[in-house]
């Protein structure tokens, strides 16, 4: 019986009834770059993609790579706004990644001499579900700063 009750609780688990993303923002200083990384569960990735251009999405095995990665790119850059030092700044694409059941986004900011304060606009799936978190992680010149942002909530800053 207490297998089961496990079973049963792993089980859930594994469906991970919780809505979160992860965006990690570091600023590469010798590389004066800033690289963002967008983690988001690969199922809910796919259903809101879906619900967005009305076709078939299939990140994990696509027909057409470069088509999954335009979708993927047009998605996150409406929803993932970076502001260094008072100005937006264009993400450019690097790519994706499956890690578990996860999809890793790649994006870069290049020439950026230094920061001295980073606001960040997000509201990735907030079209698909109003418990969405997205989670965010700031590094640059030698500090750290993390916040959750709860549905409604999407604007993050942090100064140097």
């Amino acid at each position: 019986m207490a297998f089961l009750q496990l079973l049963s609780i792993y089980s859930a688990f594994l469906l991970h009834p919780f809505y979160i993303s992860m965006t990690d923002i570091n600023y590469n200083s010798k590389g004066k770059a800033v690289e963002v990384s967008v983690r988001i569960f690969t199922d809910d990735f796919e259903k809101t993609l879906r619900k967005n251009c009305n076709c078939k999405v299939d990140l994990l095995k696509p027909v057409d790579k470069a088509a999954m990665e335009k979708l993927a790119n047009d998605y996150i850059v409406r929803h993932l706004q970076v502001n260094v030092n008072g100005q937006i700044q264009k993400l450019e694409f690097t790519g994706y990644q499956q890690e578990e059941e996860s999809i890793w986004s790649y994006f870069v900011i290049r020439n950026v001499d230094r920061v001295n304060r980073i606001d960040i606009r997000n509201n990735l799936l907030h079209d698909y579900k109003d418990e969405q978190i997205n989670m965010v992680h700031v590094k640059a010149n030698g500090k750290e700063q993390s916040d959750k942002l709860d549905f409604p909530e999407t604007h993050f800053k942090m100064e140097f």
